[in-house]
Order: structure tokens, then C-alpha cells, then sequence
């Protein structure tokens, strides 16, 4: 079977500090994978490493099988990744159309050859993500983090990307929109995308994803359905604790 993504083997420390050390890591077309751990277990260091954000140690990242490990991250970008981060950036002066067209124009689509049909296209994505179309044309700084959050994902989604990184997208979220967000992603994945999401949230993680791959002082220490993960005992110990017991029926 060919994953969609595959990485073996990958290590990235900095300076002495060992972030991650020989993960292995595989997500399937079409499914939402999850990717959880401790504070440092080096969940968003995996992830920079898939987007070419940081360069590996050792170790491949292959996508759609081909070897991705040392594109810089716009090549990535061209070939179908796309991130959104956890710390939400954007262009605060700029509306928020504006921000994401960049995506559409410069974001590795190269579908997109007009200004015109980016326009219409990051409309559509504003629509699509639940931007009223009265703040289109607003400066992003004027957004409350939750549709900061969707902007960002908007941007993401313009690059058309075929595999869809999401660093703790629901942070900062009051629980009415965490689940609105949940519902998205779950659209987002009905249309063909793949996600890849880091989340801390086991609720979100339970309600959301297919699979779910643990992490742990930069190790992978288990994976499974988030059924199974639940029941694991080592999973409990090191991260959810033994209150989660209560909870995992």
C-alpha cells in the first residue's frame, strides 16, 4: 500500500536538545490523523519537518511516493502540503481577502491563473470556512481569534493542497466554536482533503480522527484507532491520566 505520506525514521534535534528521534509516521488518503503528546514531545517539530519548515536530521518524509525530505517549503507547498500554525499568522493591515488571495496567487496553485479567478476563489473559501462577506473586506486585525483561525485556514485551503497540516487549529476556542471547527474539518476532509492535525483536546481527537499516533519525549510510543489509544495503558500514564478513565467507556 501506498501512503499518501510516509516518514521513516526521522530524527531533529537542536543544538543538544533532541526534538525527535527515529518516528515513524504514515497517514492514508482521505482520513483524519491525529497527532497528540505531552507539551515537547515534538508534535510541532514533526509537522515543520513534513512542511519544510525545519530540515531532518536523518530519516526520509515521502509524499504521494515520491521523497519530499529536502524541498525547501514552498516546493512542498507546489506539491500539495499545506500548514496552518499554531500561533495564527497573517498580513494584520492587509483585509482579509487580501490575505487569502496570497494564498491562491502565490501559494503553489498553479491552477489559478488570474487575479480574477483568485478573487472568486477566496471568496468562495471565506464562504466556505463561515466568513461573513461583510468582513472581507476588513483588516484582519479587526478579527477575533476565531475567525483569525478560519482565515488561516482559508489560506491554507487556496493553496489547493492535497494534504492538510493543522497545528492546534482549535486552541484559544470557547466550546461552540471548537465544535464548528470540528465540523469544517470534517467538510474539508469530505472534499478530498487529507488532515493531519495535532490537537490536545481528547474530545476533539476522539470525535474527529480515524487514527491517532502518540508521541513522547520525541519518540512514538503508540498508535491506534482513538479507542485504542484510550485504553492504553502507557498512553494514560504518560499523557491523558488516570482521570481520562472515567471517560473512555
Amino acid at each position: 500500500m501506498v501512503h499518501l505520506l510516509s516518514c521513516r525514521g526521522v530524527s531533529k534535534s537542536f543544538g543538544g536538545l533532541r526534538a525527535l528521534k527515529n518516528v515513524d509516521l504514515t497517514v492514508n488518503r482521505h482520513e483524519i490523523a491525529g497527532l497528540v503528546g505531552p507539551n515537547g514531545s515534538g508534535k510541532t517539530t514533526l509537522l515543520n519537518l513534513i512542511s519544510g519548515f525545519y530540515k531532518l536530521d536523518s530519516g526520509t518524509i515521502r509524499f504521494m511516493g515520491e521523497d519530499i525530505s529536502h524541498f525547501p517549503p514552498y516546493k512542498i507547498c507546489v506539491k500539495g502540503i499545506a500548514k496552518t500554525s499554531q500561533i495564527v499568522q497573517s498580513f494584520p493591515e492587509m483585509t482579509t481577502i487580501e490575505n487569502v488571495l496570497v494564498g491562491a496567487l502565490f501559494g503553489g496553485n498553479n491552477k489559478i491563473k488570474e487575479g480574477k479567478d483568485a478573487v472568486q476563489r477566496s471568496k468562495e473559501l471565506l464562504e466556505f470556512v463561515g466568513i461573513p462577506e461583510n468582513k472581507a473586506t476588513i483588516p484582519v486585525r479587526n478579527l477575533n481569534l476565531a475567525e483569525l483561525r478560519r482565515v488561516q485556514l482559508a489560506k491554507a485551503l487556496a493553496t489547493e493542497p492535497k494534504l492538510l497540516l493543522l497545528d492546534e487549529l482549535l486552541a484559544g476556542l470557547n466550546p461552540t466554536e471548537s465544535d464548528r471547527a470540528i465540523e469544517l474539518i470534517k467538510r474539508i476532509r469530505d472534499q478530498g482533503v487529507t488532515v493531519l492535525i495535532v490537537e490536545h483536546v481528547m474530545r476533539v481527537i476522539m470525535g474527529l480522527c480515524d487514527r491517532v499516533t502518540v508521541l513522547h519525549h520525541g519518540e512514538k510510543v503508540a498508535e491506534g484507532t482513538p479507542r485504542e489509544i484510550a485504553k492504553d495503558e502507557s498512553v494514560i500514564k504518560i499523557y491523558l491520566g488516570k482521570k481520562y478513565i472515567l471517560y473512555r467507556d
